[in-house]
């Protein structure tokens, strides 16, 4: 190779400075400003040029002439009152000089401002704040899960969120902003970088925030992307020597193992698809049911806490359920780590547990009781349970979560039970048909059809089944998708009118907003997937312990949460208070929470008819069609 030539190697030097940004070109800048200065000096002082003051009889010197030319570098104005054309013509040259620097620093400037503003815009700069919610990662959900946050900070004290994600800080905010308008007391704070990269995760200061949530990506690979963010966590060199609170949503099944290796304890995966799945089973059977799920996950109004107390120790679990007027009791969380739902009511509450109470904040679980309630025992009304009956469940619509549903319905129907299944793309690769192989209680039928068509819902002779499941098409747009699912349902209850017969019909919505066109349908309950998802995220950001909670809850085996008729523990007709109520299902060895006025199923402002947690000393007039919300075995 030739050697590279004395050109070459200062246009590299000089190429070299200016990729420094805008400090290189002011250092080029000064020293050409410093060298035409000192050049225009020595031509005033080997011309003999002489000043243009009347005083100036002797050539300036190069002192002089320097600071005469720097003058006029700088000023232009300066040379407007000079004489002699020697001088004149130095002291242009070196006006000329200035403004071609001036200008050049000045643009140099400017750009400069304007890149730093572009780089505060992006969000890269390190985030101060502590004991923050730190939520990773850009979806839908976002906006349902800092709503409910801000909701859980009202009693906590400057209290913050902070965002880390690939979307431009400037256009996130934004969109947060127009779909949150009032943030309360909390602190949002946004940042702009991939939650895959460790310099982008140490922005967000993770070390001392009080809990992070992993958000699935709603495109590509997405658990492989929350896996990764996860493990960048647990893993990275900067970690803290604590455990973090981490919080994260798996769609499929086959990642959870992975995901417990990466997370090190230290994290919580929600398992989505298969909890939408057994919510959705689960609500077909009973009417309301979703309500009741939703008002629970949510920060506002009634949600589940752990609280000890010492006072009620050496009592049994039915005593734990008079002892507060404010609060619901479902449960016992033991001082080894244990969760009981529903236990017997003989089970006694040990010193250093703690009740599990559904009440309206942590500091409204008081054992408060009153001690002279009264139980009606004249009213228990103890009617024996209808046997159960063969069930048949149409599927109008179908996506990844249909198998499960149907696997979790074989959980708690009889056998020699039916599911019908009408959808556009229904068994193309075979799935249901070997899903038959594993049924025990159900037998399958399905046919291609499409759900928002009148002529194929009419041939289904719908008024033939006891449940009605209608799911939403995840491929097509999320507003193309829940407009097939509203025609579905507005033709359905067309159909229901007809007959004269009420559907029990669930509809899985993609869009919160749509749920309100959906009550002008008729429609008996919603699973809006990504709302659901949010609330639970945001639940256990606050409290990981609720996740044994919601296990039990959510599985097949074990307590769950029922709707039942009134009149299997009450007379109808006749106010009673919910001590009284309490009483009658402690017999029966069930916890009573709550309940739900048939009348009011279809008022939005009145919850559906739900109350979760009632004042018990307060009376309530029941019908006939009206329930009470228990924790039940069955």
């Amino acid at each position: 190779m030739s050697k590279s030539t004395f050109k070459e190697k200062i246009r590299y030097y000089f190429e070299n400075t200016m990729s420094a940004g805008p400090m290189g070109v002011i250092r080029w800048l000064a020293i050409i400003s410093i060298l035409s200065v000192l050049i225009l000096g020595f031509i005033i002082l080997i011309f003999g040029i002489k000043g243009s003051l009347e005083s100036d009889t002797a050539p300036l010197g190069f002192l002089e002439g320097a600071w005469k030319s720097l003058m006029a570098t700088l000023d232009p104005g300066t040379m407007g009152g000079d004489e002699g054309w020697p001088f004149r013509i130095v002291r242009f040259i070196s006006t000329l000089v200035g403004i071609f620097l001036i200008s050049i620093l000045i643009g140099t400037i400017s750009s400069g401002i304007d890149e730093k503003i572009d780089q505060l815009k992006k969000g890269r700069s390190k985030v101060l704040e502590s004991n923050h919610t730190l939520i990773l990662g850009w979806s839908d959900k976002i906006f349902s899960i800092i709503s409910e946050i801000i909701e859980a900070n009202e009693n906590q004290k400057k209290p913050s969120i902070v965002v880390l994600s690939d979307k431009d800080k400037v256009e996130a905010e934004d969109e947060i902003r127009s779909k949150i308008e009032d943030f309360k007391n909390t602190k949002l704070v946004v940042r702009s970088g991939s939650p895959l990269e460790s310099t982008f995760i140490g922005i967000v200061n993770p070390n001392e925030a009080r809990s992070i949530i992993v958000l699935s990506p709603e495109k590509g690979n997405a658990d492989t992307q929350v896996i990764k963010t996860v493990l960048g966590l647990t893993n990275g060199k900067n970690r803290k020597e604590g455990a973090y609170h981490i919080v994260a949503e798996i769609k499929d099944k086959k990642n959870m193992e992975a995901a417990h290796l990466v997370g090190n304890d230290e994290a919580i995966f929600v398992l989505s698809s298969d909890l939408l799945s057994r919510i959705t089973a689960q609500t077909c059977r009973q009417s309301g049911l979703s309500v009741v799920y939703s008002e629970l996950l949510q920060f506002e109004g009634d949600e589940i806490y752990f609280q000890e107390e010492p006072t009620l120790a050496g009592k049994f679990y039915k005593d734990l359920l008079f002892a507060y007027e404010d609060s619901s009791i479902i449960g016992i969380y033991t001082k080894d780590g244990d969760v009981l739902i529903n236990p017997p009511m003989d089970v006694k509450f040990e010193a250093g547990d703690s009740v599990i109470a559904i009440s309206e904040d942590d500091d409204t679980v008081k054992a408060n009781g009153k001690k002279d309630f009264k139980i009606q025992q004249h009213l228990f009304n103890h009617c024996e349970d209808k046997p159960a009956n063969i069930e048949k469940t149409l599927i109008l619509g179908w996506n990844d979560k249909g198998i499960r549903i149907i696997e979790e319905l074989d959980n708690y129907v009889v056998k020699g039970s039916e599911v019908m299944i009408v959808a556009d793309d229904a068994d193309d690769d075979g799935e249901i048909t070997q899903l038959q192989s594993t049924l025990e209680k159900q037998k399958l039928f399905f046919a291609k059809g499409d759900i928002s068509d009148r002529n194929t819902l009419s041939k289904l002779n719908t008024e033939n089944y006891n449940h009605i499941i209608v799911l939403s098409n995840p491929d097509i747009d999320v507003q193309e998708s829940d407009a097939k699912t509203l025609i579905c349902l507005l033709h359905l209850r067309n159909f229901s009118e007809q007959a004269g017969k009420d559907y029990s019909i669930v509809t899985e919505m993609l869009d919160l907003r749509n749920r309100e066109l959906g009550v002008v349908a008729k429609a008996d309950d919603f699973i809006v997937g990504d709302n659901l998802i949010s609330l639970l995220l945001s639940q256990l950001s606050e409290n990981k312990e609720l996740k044994k909670v919601y296990d039990i809850l959510f599985e097949a085996e074990g307590s769950e949460i029922y709707l039942k008729p009134v009149s299997r523990y009450v007379k109808t007709g006749e106010a009673v208070d919910f001590y009284t109520v309490l009483a009658s299902a402690a017999e029966l060895n069930e916890s009573a929470i709550g309940y739900r006025i048939s009348s009011k199923s279809s008022n939005s402002d009145e919850h559906f008819g739900v109350k979760i947690n009632p004042a018990k000393s307060q009376r309530v007039v029941f019908s006939e069609e009206d329930f009470i919300i228990v924790l039940s075995e069955d």
